[in-house]
């Protein structure tokens, strides 16, 4: 586990964040639309995406979002190449002392993600996708 695909920032107000990012500090992204359910930007390195906060909770943990019990807004994502890449950086993230928030699991994407935090509370992703190609940097490649 030696890289940082995705920072994901769960915003209150989408369209504010979008013309923060895209047109105020020039991020590259595809979005036109005003208020979309999610924004990659096309960084140089690390990717950030923008979704809703309460939504991005509920990814976390749909019967116990995290809103109000400390919870940043950030998440950390690890994109890994399959399943089983998947559950073994999971394993390694509990051997580790981190804590197993949401197994591993198909999810409404298509994908197969999970969830865990780390000794300071922060969250990270750890997911897969068919359709997922990356770069020779091991980057996602995010059109």
């Amino acid at each position: 586990m030696n890289r940082i695909n995705l920072i994901t920032l769960g915003v209150k107000d989408m369209k504010k964040s979008l013309i923060f990012y895209r047109d105020g500090l020039g991020f590259k992204t595809s979005v036109s639309e005003k208020e979309p359910e999610v924004v990659f930007f096309q960084n140089g390195g690390t990717r950030l995406a923008l979704y809703p906060l309460e939504e991005l909770a509920k990814d976390i943990n749909a019967e116990n979002p995290p809103v109000g019990n400390g919870f940043s807004g950030i998440t950390i994502a690890y994109n890994g190449k399959s399943k089983e890449e998947v559950d073994l950086m999971m394993k390694k993230a509990e051997a580790a002392g981190g804590k197993i928030v949401k197994p591993p699991e198909k999810v409404f994407w298509g994908g197969y993600s999970g969830y865990f935090s780390d000794p300071d509370g922060y969250y990270w992703e750890v997911a897969y996708g068919e359709m997922w190609q990356f770069d020779e940097n091991d980057m996602l490649i995010i059109e």
